[in-house]
């Protein structure tokens, strides 16, 4: 496969992306059980690649420990990567160092999941937003207070929360704080790991409609981590499954809701609740019996195949590539198309 073809096929894209991601490993020593013990490691990501063309949100999706924040913080270099490439704009970041580095990380920006935790209590807000710009000598002194001013009237907070600390803002007004911090350097890509997970409802629409304004006046580009199916199909334009540190399927949005593949995605589907009750009695359900398999020794073949309706002898031992089922619809799985038996919900 040529690297047009192979660039199209993992993210949708014919021009250059902001974010190219090529067989990302990502694996964690594990403590030796005993002292003649071999050691271990865990499996976090293994063999990941996707590309996220410039202004669209591609969306990271699957069950907890599935690999989807290990796969962002390795991104973004703030935890080490066993092998693969991370390209920013066709740089590597991967292979940088020292300097260039520090310089670079103005390129890319997080906005954590826990407002409450990721913001120093003992910086003014002001301070909070104007400290990626200090440390990365970004503007002069002027230009950054007028930057921090530009930034809270963006997110919707008031010129004089600027003196308040973070403990003085409600949750939704805090991640409305991380927000201006992480566009403060004028990132080409935010990553945003599971950025309403620990806010209400009602905050959370809000926060999710701030976040696509600000992509459409800035044209901001998104890597979107989050487990919830709801938040992925309003955010992004294209979603990719994760299963046990693999991508099982990537597709555009519509796509992989309307007409999903891959025996995971179906299950993880048709287990979204629906607040119509009229809806849940008519619709089936996939249920996946059983656990994960181990991340430190991981089995041959497909990791689902242990849980999957469908597995054959072949899916325990030979590893399905992600590959073109049809157009920008990646999936890995060898029983693609073959029906899975469902059980109707049963109504209350």
């Amino acid at each position: 496969m040529n690297a047009a073809r192979s660039a199209a096929s993992a993210g949708g894209s014919t021009g250059r992306p902001v974010l190219r991601v090529r067989d990302l490993e990502v694996r964690f020593a594990v403590k030796r059980e005993g002292l003649f013990s071999k050691p271990a490691q865990l499996h976090a990501v293994d063999g990941v690649s996707f590309d996220v063309a410039p202004g669209r949100t591609l969306g990271l999706v699957g069950e907890s420990g599935s690999g989807k924040s290990t796969t962002a913080l390795a991104a973004a270099r703030l935890i080490p990567a066993r092998a693969g490439q991370v390209e920013i704009d066709g740089t590597d970041i991967l292979t940088l160092e020292g300097e260039p580095l520090r310089q670079h990380r103005r390129t890319v920006q997080f906005i954590f999941q826990d407002p409450y935790s990721s913001l120093n209590p003992r910086l003014r807000a002001s301070e909070i937003v104007r400290e990626p710009l200090d440390r990365l000598g970004i503007d002069s002194p002027a230009e950054r207070a007028n930057r921090v001013s530009e930034l809270f009237r963006d997110v919707g907070l008031r010129p004089e929360q600027q003196r308040l600390f973070p403990h003085q803002f409600s949750g939704g007004q805090r991640q409305r704080l991380g927000i201006a911090r992480a566009l403060a350097s004028r990132p080409r890509l935010v990553i945003c790991d599971e950025p309403v997970s620990a806010l209400d409802v009602a905050v959370q629409a809000q926060i999710l409609n701030l976040l696509r304004r600000l992509q459409r006046e800035h044209g901001l580009t998104y890597l979107f981590i989050s487990h919830d199916l709801g938040v992925i199909q309003h955010m992004c334009n294209e979603v990719a499954v994760m299963y046990t540190g693999r991508i099982v399927e990537q597709a555009p949005r519509v796509r992989l809701f309307t007409n999903p593949l891959h025996p995971y995605t179906k299950a993880l589907l048709s287990s979204v609740p629906s607040a119509d009750p009229a809806r849940d009695t008519r619709s089936e359900r996939i249920l996946i019996t059983g656990d994960p398999p181990s991340p430190i020794d991981p089995p041959s073949g497909c990791r689902f195949a242990s849980r999957c309706p469908i597995a054959v002898d072949r899916c325990r031992r030979e590893t399905p590539m992600l590959a073109d089922h049809e157009p920008g619809h990646r999936v890995a799985c060898h029983r693609v198309g073959v029906p899975i038996a469902a059980r109707p919900v049963q109504s209350a």
